[in-house]
């Protein structure tokens, strides 16, 4: 065989080896498709979070408003909230409380006191007035629990789940979701309102 003969064999084996896609779209596919899978699931998981927060909202607007009646009843007020979430989210987990205080102006103020050393807390034996009648001197005058009539209460749910979808490293970062709505209502005016209370206490 010639020498011209034996180049032209070479260069007719390279232009096949070239031209050969035997192979190539399962490589591909190796490569992308962990990609695309990892998207995808992620797409399910945001999701089912937008959709049941969406849903929590509204669960949690709904509760309040039944609350704030003469016959609201807040336990059924959280269920009806869970049993919302519970087909969305499996095996959710729901804390709710509520605070409720004599006015709008009264959400996150402290109960009276004299502030001796202005340090902004009440301490060191500082007189101060039991308005909420917990016992004790409070930075949040809000009494735990629905209040009573005209009373404006702060309705607070807290959904904690494990995503159904697992996003893979994301999960193991982020660990479970939590989830959160709060709704401020009026209670009706169904009898008289009850004033703060005006014991003196020490800090």
């Amino acid at each position: 065989m010639s020498w011209q003969a034996i180049r032209r064999l070479r260069e007719r084996s390279a232009t096949r080896v070239l031209r050969c896609q035997t192979g190539v779209s399962a490589t591909e596919f190796a490569l992308l498709a962990p990609v695309l899978i990892l998207m995808l699931v992620g797409s399910l998981d945001m999701t089912q979070m937008v959709y049941a927060n969406a849903m929590l909202r509204g669960a949690v607007e709904q509760a309040a408003r039944d609350s704030s009646l003469e016959a609201g009843d807040t336990e059924a007020a959280d269920k009806m909230v869970a049993d919302t979430l519970r087909p969305i989210l499996p095996g959710v987990l729901i804390i709710s409380s509520r605070a409720s205080y004599y006015d709008f102006g009264d959400i996150g103020r402290p109960e009276k006191w004299e502030d001796r050393d202005l340090n902004g807390t009440c301490n060191d034996g500082e007189p101060y007035t039991d308005e909420n009648s917990s016992g004790t001197w409070e930075a949040d005058i809000g009494a735990v629990g629905n209040g009573g009539a005209g009373d404006v209460v702060i309705y607070t749910v807290r959904a904690q789940y494990e995503p159904t979808f697992r996003v893979p490293f994301v999960d193991e970062l982020l660990g479970g979701r939590v989830l959160s709505a709060a709704s401020v209502r009026k209670n009706q005016p169904f009898a008289r309102q009850t004033e703060y209370g005006g014991r003196a206490g020490t800090c």
